[in-house]
C-alpha cells in the first residue's frame, strides 16, 4: 500500500491482514518504487495524493516497471484524474471513503486478471461462452450473430475482465487509434449498446459491461 496517511495505512493494515493478506507500507513514491521490485507485490494500492509525486505520474512510472495490478485509491472524484491514471496504467480505482468489500472484490477482480484467457481457450460466465477458437458466441447454448467490431470489443473485454477500460483504451485496441477520438466516441457507445442487446440478459440492467460513468466500462469478471 502507497499512502502518506498513517492513519489509512493503519487502517488497511489491519483490514487486510485479518484477510490474510501480507502488507509492505510505502508512504511515498520513492519507496513505492523500491517495494515495487524489492517486495515483488501481488496488488499496489495506490493513493494519487503523494508527498512527493503526483499519483498519477507514480502510476505510470510503475506501470514500466512491474507488471503488479494497481488500485488507484483516491478522495478525487473528478474524472480528467481517474481517466489519467487508468490510460496510465492503473487497473482499477476506488474513491474514498470505501467499503473493505468493495476494496476485497476489486482486488479479487485484478487478481483473476493475473491468470489470462488464452486465444485457444473457451470463456464461460452465466449464460455466456465465448470459443477464441472458433469465434462462436453463445448465450443459454444458442449461437449469437455478433459483427466483427462487436466480437473485438467483447474480446478485449474479457481479456481484461474486472479492469476499468477507459474509451480512449477501447478505440485504441479495436480501432487502433492513437491520438483524434473526437466523433468516433459515438460509435463506441452505439456498437457497446447493440453487444449489450445480443448478449444481456436485460440491456437495460447490465450484468456483463458495466458502465463507469464518464470514464470508460468494465467487463464483469467471473469471480465478482
Amino acid at each position: 500500500m502507497v499512502d502518506d496517511e498513517k492513519a489509512i495505512r493503519r487502517f488497511l493494515r489491519v483490514s487486510l491482514s485479518a484477510q490474510g493478506y501480507h502488507i509492505f507500507e510505502a508512504r511515498n513514491a520513492e519507496e513505492a518504487f523500491e517495494m515495487s521490485v524489492s517486495s515483488h507485490p501481488d496488488i499496489i494500492l495506490l493513493d494519487l495524493g503523494l508527498p512527493d509525486r503526483d499519483g498519477v505520474e507514480v502510476a505510470s512510472e510503475l506501470r514500466k516497471r512491474v507488471k503488479t495490478p494497481i488500485i488507484v485509491l483516491t478522495i478525487r472524484e473528478d474524472e480528467k484524474s481517474k481517466i489519467a491514471a487508468l490510460d496510465g496504467g492503473a487497473d482499477d480505482y476506488l474513491t474514498k471513503p470505501f467499503s473493505m468489500g468493495e476494496l476485497l472484490a476489486r482486488m479479487r477482480a485484478v487478481m483473476r486478471r493475473m491468470v489470462p484467457w488464452e486465444e485457444d481457450s473457451v470463456y464461460e460466465c452465466d449464460n455466456l461462452s465465448v470459443d477464441f477458437t472458433k469465434r462462436i458466441v453463445q448465450v443459454k447454448g444458442k449461437p449469437i450473430h455478433l459483427t466483427p467490431t462487436e466480437y473485438d470489443i467483447l474480446k478485449v473485454f474479457i481479456l481484461n475482465a474486472g479492469k476499468v477500460l477507459t474509451h480512449r483504451q477501447i478505440l485504441r485496441e479495436v480501432w487502433n487509434m492513437s491520438d483524434d477520438f473526437e466523433g468516433i466516441e459515438h460509435l463506441l457507445r452505439v456498437t457497446i449498446s447493440n453487444l449489450r442487446n445480443k448478449i444481456e440478459p436485460n440491456p437495460d440492467r447490465p450484468t456483463y459491461i458495466l458502465t463507469e460513468s464518464g470514464i470508460g466500462y468494465r467487463f464483469r469478471a467471473p469471480s465478482e
